[in-house]
């Protein structure tokens, strides 16, 4: 098996695992009602997907 010669140190070490960075989510507007969205998913504002109504909203009630 493969053995490490030296010690690796502190610093080289953190520094390595200093770019596990978390990335900000992509976005984009929904085609029907122009709320922004994330790509692949149902809007949760009006409910279509790729231009087809897959939830259906229940109407507003006061």
């Amino acid at each position: 098996m493969a053995v490490p010669k030296e010690k690796v140190s502190k610093a080289r070490r953190n520094s390595r695992k200093a770019n596990w960075k978390i990335s900000t989510p992509s976005i984009m507007e929904c085609p029907h009602c122009h709320e922004v969205k994330e790509p692949h998913k149902v809007c949760k504002h009006c409910g279509y997907y790729d231009g087809e109504e897959i939830v259906a909203k229940k109407a507003e009630q006061k």
